[in-house]
């Protein structure tokens, strides 16, 4: 269980490593963003475009998920529908348990992380290897990802070089990143050699031709879905895109606004399982796709523009919160702003209604988002959610933040600004009490210095000096 928000800020708050860790990847990430777009127009057409092209798939979304089925299915490829993680997670057990799979091989995947999957394989006597090399690492530390793109982003090579040693301690003690890489690919192809079963997430599904596109830098993901006899993809139902041709301008926006590449190493294309007649390639491929409070968000015009999100990490590298937090501080799975709108979507604004109010509203997360998701205002409508509840909307925990001191307060700040006799009796009493008043104003004054009240009221001063309200 994860302490609460307040206790995990301040615990990174006072980590200095951590800080400096996170700080250093940020800036570099920045820059190789900014040196990937030198032309400003250019950028933002391919903004433009790259917003149209999601919301075109959101504004069709149930025609093109039957679509996705019809393809994939015709292509040889298994759908399953999840409305629920615990769904997905027993469609992929049943899966695995049908094949005699005691091991699944995993590439990057946060869909997976949302469903629990690797604790819930774990209890059920299935063991999950990340072979991703950040998830991989993370695993042996009992981690949860900090970044959705740079799982491990948080922890310097030293971190590494110890985490290896107490786990294999049958290799030779280096914090070379080189060497750290080859000890992983080494333990890893034993397990690639091995496993029956391996599952991958989903960057895009094409309706048009019921392909499935994984990009990665690793090869890793290629491995997993290639090598085993059974390939697993889990998705959200929102990653579905409509045509092929829309996917290269997504692709440019997705890895450029990532990790600063003009491609990824590896972009796969997976239409199908293994042909008669070829040599590689899964026997079975499956896709599960989840829905997991997707189809609620979708049904609000204004919050339906979260699930344009094509998980590129631009929002957290640009966040002044993020860069100072660290992923673990939110204690969600998908961290920064996009997580600050989605998790409070989906888990509840009583549960997670603090992550809105982690935000400086500075607007660079809107700025950094390639598909311009309006991270800013989405934010502010589920701050206001929290505490208003507002008509029609469909937000889990709506009005849950609002406290009866709060209502209170608001409720005699309305009455005292209704009423010209009323505002002036409590202008005299704050002035003429000011001592009274407490200088502790709850979270606002722990930074900040409480303000003093003056001694005369400004009508009072303007009297003074000849003015009258005639």
């Amino acid at each position: 269980m994860y302490p609460e928000f307040s206790v995990r800020v301040g615990q990174a708050l006072g980590n200095e490593r951590l800080r400096r860790n996170i700080r250093r990847t940020m800036d570099g990430l920045i820059e190789k963003r900014r040196q990937a777009f030198p032309d400003s127009q250019e950028l933002t057409v391919l903004r433009r475009l790259g917003k149209l092209i999601r919301g075109q798939a959101l504004a069709n979304l149930p025609d093109l998920l039957l679509e996705l089925e019809t393809n994939c299915e015709r292509n040889g490829i298994r759908v399953h529908w999840a409305e629920t993680a615990a769904e997905a997670n027993a469609i992929v057990l049943d899966l695995l348990r049908r094949h005699g799979a005691e091991m699944v091989i995993k590439g990057k995947s946060m869909v997976s992380e949302e469903m629990g999957l690797n604790h819930y394989l774990e209890a059920q006597g299935i063991q999950a290897v990340e072979t991703d090399l950040g998830e991989f690492i993370l695993q042996l530390a009992g981690e949860r990802p900090s970044h959705i793109i740079a799982p491990a982003i948080h922890k310097d090579r030293r971190e590494i070089a110890a985490l290896f040693a107490a786990h294999y301690p049958e290799h030779p003690y280096t914090e070379d990143i080189e060497g750290l890489t080859a000890i992983a690919r080494r333990i890893m192809r034993e397990h690639f050699g091995q496993a029956v079963a391996g599952l991958s997430g989903v960057n895009f599904a094409v309706a048009e031709t019921g392909t499935l596109c994984l990009v990665e830098n690793e090869g890793n993901g290629r491995l997993c879905t290639t090598a085993p006899d059974i390939h697993i993809a889990v998705c959200g139902i929102e990653k579905v895109i409509a045509r092929l041709d829309q996917l290269p301008p997504l692709l440019t926006l997705l890895t450029r606004s990532a990790t600063g590449q003009p491609i990824t190493t590896y972009v796969n294309l997976i239409s199908g399982p293994r042909r008669e007649g070829e040599l590689d390639g899964p026997r079975e491929v499956h896709l599960v796709l989840l829905d997991n409070g997707r189809s609620r968000i979708h049904q609000d015009s204004q919050l339906k523009a979260t699930l344009r999100c094509i998980r590129c990490g631009a929002c957290m590298n640009h966040c002044p919160v993020y860069t100072r937090l660290s992923g673990h501080a939110y204690g969600t799975v998908y961290p920064g702003p996009i997580g600050s709108i989605l998790e409070p979507q989906l888990q509840g604004l009583d549960h997670l209604g603090e992550l809105a109010d982690a935000s400086s509203l500075c607007g660079a997360c809107g700025e950094a988002c390639p598909v311009r998701i309006p991270l800013p205002g989405l934010l502010r409508r589920l701050r206001a959610e929290g505490v208003m509840g507002l008509e029609k909307s469909r937000v889990l925990g709506r009005g849950s933040r609002r406290k009866p001191l709060h209502r209170l307060v608001w409720t005699l700040w309305r009455q005292a600004n209704a009423s010209p006799a009323l505002y002036r009796l409590m202008t005299v009493l704050a002035t003429r009490l000011r001592r009274l008043i407490p200088t502790r104003l709850g979270p606002w004054s722990r930074t900040r210095v409480a303000p003093e009240i003056a001694s005369r009221s400004l009508h009072e001063l303007a009297r003074a000096d000849g003015f009258s309200r005639d």
